[in-house]
């Protein structure tokens, strides 16, 4: 009995917690409910899942700026002056820069590469020429074939006097065998987990995780998007089939605001900060207008959620999302209502069959809501879509962020914006292609089905905010 009272009294007091700390009203409710009618499993699980602020890192953030301060101010002073001219930037340049606390830059140039062997032929050559440093984080890093080809690029740098530092996130790659890294560390690199339970606060905290993929070379190239290094993402696994991804390589400033990200990883991982190129410059190949938006869970604000709210409300033409991982909250959906109803041409993209049950059931009740104010959903069949992409009006993004809760509040997430002519119609043009492999999502798909059916979905779609 002792226990029993001592178990609901720790859960009442958790519950208290998760409604002064939890960021969302629903992820509150469904925890508060949860920790006083089940505290035996929903106290541990509260304490490992829970939490939506990231203790810590935002304060070595600051302490970070403060003792690199000459330097940090240089380097904002040169990205600045990369700025476009008043008034011809973007009318969102202000706040995503408010936001990101990182500049909208022009002499930007964009290449789109779509699946899985166009971006890792260019990310591994591109490695094969580095000459001073390679900076690489990936949220997933198999040893397998497409593994082996990174570790063996990266060591024969490392070996030729090439600087080589490697992030990963520890939960993303659980499977990674120590083997993989002795060799890595045997060869020069410096491998390290992103450590996301570093200090007392975070110590049972498994619900961080750094989704950013992001390779640097030199400070004059960056990729980014949204392929993880294993042999599925080349579409090799015959379990999973072809694999539709997006990565982008980019030249220009915006490569030392992505750095700036990769920097603030390492030096949470590392309580350390290499020597990196900081001195912007234009790519000769375009003169394009770029933007890097980093989010995550120890921002000031909800970054994610904000940029894609405001994308949808900003939206006069069209508003083109593609997610693996569609489970929007409510304000979200309204917006895209909103932007439907006053003659937005708003298209969202998912897979036909997701890799998750409970994201794959949860999409099924969003479709009516959406029907009805004229919002178009529909499913890839042509593999497994994984890229994370949008388009609105004339605005390119490709990033690592999904359209769900762990992405707009959990996940360390990049997204790179662009208005380069070329890359915008790269981008429709990839759309369209997609669209054109995929079959209509329709409320009949989810009305049609059995009642357990729908109460499956439904029950799925009350367990996204706490996932």
């Amino acid at each position: 009995m002792t226990f029993i009272l001592f178990c609901h009294l720790l859960g009442a007091l958790t519950s208290l917690h998760a409604i002064m700390s939890v960021r969302t009203s629903q992820g509150a409710v469904a925890w508060a409910v949860s920790l006083n009618t089940f505290p035996y499993l929903a106290v541990p699980a509260y304490w490992v899942l829970g939490r939506s602020n990231f203790e810590g890192y935002s304060v070595l953030r600051r302490e970070a700026a403060r003792d690199l301060s000459a330097t940090s101010s240089q380097i904002a002073a040169d990205l600045v002056a990369m700025r476009p001219a008043h008034g011809t930037e973007p009318p969102a340049a202000h706040l995503l820069e408010k936001l990101a606390k990182l500049p909208a830059t022009r002499g930007n140039h964009t290449e789109l590469l779509i699946d899985g062997e166009a971006t890792f032929n260019a990310i591994l050559s591109n490695i094969a020429s580095a000459r001073d440093y390679v900076l690489v984080q990936f949220y997933i890093i198999h040893d397998d074939s497409l593994g082996q080809r990174l570790a063996a690029a990266l060591s024969e740098r490392a070996r030729a006097g090439v600087r080589c530092y490697v992030l990963f996130d520890e939960v993303g790659s659980h499977s990674l065998p120590s083997s993989y890294l002795r060799s890595l560390r045997d060869a020069g690199v410096d491998i390290r987990p992103f450590n996301s339970r570093k200090g007392d606060a975070n110590r049972f905290q498994l619900n961080f995780r750094n989704h950013r993929k992001i390779v640097i070379t030199d400070g004059r190239t960056a990729f980014v998007g949204g392929h993880n290094v294993g042999d599925e993402y080349l579409g090799k696994n015959p379990a999973i089939g072809p694999w539709r991804d997006t990565h982008v390589k980019v030249t220009g400033p915006v490569v030392q605001c992505i750095q700036v990200s990769w920097a603030e990883d390492w030096n949470w991982a590392a309580n350390s900060q290499p020597a990196l190129n900081w001195k912007p410059e234009p790519s000769p190949l375009a003169d394009g207008l770029a933007f890097c938006l980093p989010s995550g869970p120890a921002d000031e604000f909800e970054t994610c959620t904000l940029f894609f709210l405001h994308a949808i409300h900003s939206a006069k033409r069209r508003i083109w999302i593609a997610s693996p991982y569609f489970v929007p909250d409510e304000q979200l959906i309204s917006a895209l209502q909103l932007a439907a109803l006053r003659g937005v041409d708003v298209r969202i993209l998912v897979p036909a069959k997701a890799d998750s049950r409970m994201v794959w059931l949860s999409g099924f009740t969003f479709l009516p809501d959406l029907e009805k104010a004229g919002v178009r959903t529909s499913r890839y069949h042509a593999g497994f879509l994984h890229e994370k992409a949008i388009l609105v009006d004339d605005v390119a993004g490709i990033g690592t962020a999904n359209f769900d809760n762990r992405s707009f509040r959990l996940n360390f997430e990049i997204t790179l914006l662009f208005t380069e002519p070329s890359t915008v119609a790269a981008t429709e043009q990839m759309f369209l292609a997609d669209f054109a492999r995929s079959s209509p999502a329709t409320a009949a798909d989810y009305l049609a089905k059995p009642w357990w059916f729908r109460l499956a979905a439904r029950t799925s779609r009350l367990m996204a905010p706490v996932q």
